[in-house]
């Protein structure tokens, strides 16, 4: 049975920034560290809930929130939720108030336990960010982010998994960590052998990919951690077409690849070195994309005299080739 979210009854209220989130499922038994933090928080629960009721919910300049210590998103895309949140904030205002902690090191200042979008919000809006600010330790401030988080079901799976990753990093247990995410030993477990096999390159290359589950994630795993597959995926995310595709495409794009990268012809492709460069004519009625792979050159004209230049080149070739040969001679002396 999913234990209640930590700040239900100040993160209830159902506006558009709140409607439709998702309660989290719990898939273990919370027993001794973990029984304990759980306890601590279910006071912290009850503490907000009682600030909440009074007058202790404050405007703060956002500028004066740091992020939190332990960041839990992957880039700051402006995706479609983040659009309609901002949009509703511009409308009626913040109707939900984020979790702040005083700033361990800086008299003044404060750490976003979470709401961190809405504060992105704030500054943009150039709005103060209506917040409840409460003295936490780091083990309680981890649990009450990742449990937010769960809550609101708005961090993609990988997200989940590199926040999990860099809590186990910071020493964090595995009882805590298990308590922030709301799952058992065995997911766990499971989230963490991914950032283990899959080089970070990859996952930053790929994104959050929303719509990439965890079964998906695990069978790119199984691709990636072939050493050789490794090298082949690393050169392939790389590449523009790669770079120009959404989150989910991407991944896609990459699970594909590798599944058919098994002939040497797919293998020797994606190794291939490249060494892409540009050039421009001074008055720029001219630009050339130049790319070498050691193997082939290309000359790639654009811009307004492209053809022109294009067709003078093509010309004068034997000219070009007769200079290259003696400008040949001249440097080796022959």
């Amino acid at each position: 049975m999913a234990r209640k979210h930590i700040f239900d009854n100040l993160m209830r209220d159902e506006s558009p920034e709140t409607a439709g989130d998702d309660e989290p499922t719990s898939g273990f038994r919370k027993f001794g560290a973990a029984k304990s933090i759980s306890s601590s928080i279910d006071e912290l629960a009850r503490q907000a809930s009682k600030l909440a009721e009074g007058e202790t919910v404050i405007e703060i300049d956002p500028d004066l929130v740091d992020g939190s210590f332990v960041p839990d998103r992957m880039g700051a895309d402006e995706d479609e939720q983040y659009r309609e949140l901002l949009e509703a904030i511009r409308e009626r205002g913040q109707d939900t108030p984020i979790l702040v902690r005083p700033h361990s090191s800086e008299i003044g200042r404060y750490m976003a336990v979470f709401g961190h979008r809405r504060l992105r919000v704030a500054k943009q809006l150039g709005r103060p960010v209506r917040a409840v600010v409460k003295t936490l330790a780091d083990i309680d401030h981890v649990v009450a982010q990742g449990q937010e988080n769960s809550a609101r079901a708005n961090l993609t799976f990988i997200e989940r998994v590199l926040f999990a990753q860099r809590l186990e990093g910071l020493g964090f247990s595995r009882e805590t960590i298990q308590s922030a995410l709301s799952v058992d030993y065995q997911t766990l477990s499971k989230m963490l052998t991914i950032p283990k096999a899959i080089p970070g390159v990859i996952i930053e290359a790929i994104g959050p990919a929303k719509g990439i589950g965890r079964d998906r994630w695990l069978e790119l795993r199984k691709l990636v951690e072939n050493p050789k597959n490794t090298a082949i995926a690393k050169s392939y995310v790389a590449s523009e077409d790669f770079a120009a595709a959404d989150s989910d495409e991407r991944f896609n794009l990459l699970f594909d690849f590798l599944n058919g990268a098994k002939s040497k012809k797919a293998i020797r492709k994606a190794l291939a070195p490249r060494n892409d460069r540009t050039w421009g004519s001074a008055d720029k009625s001219v630009a050339a994309t130049i790319r070498n792979t050691g193997k082939a050159f290309s000359l790639a004209l654009k811009a307004k005299d492209a053809a022109e230049f294009g067709e003078y080149i093509s010309r004068n070739l034997d000219s070009l080739y007769e200079a290259y040969r003696a400008s040949k001679k001249e440097t080796t002396g022959d």
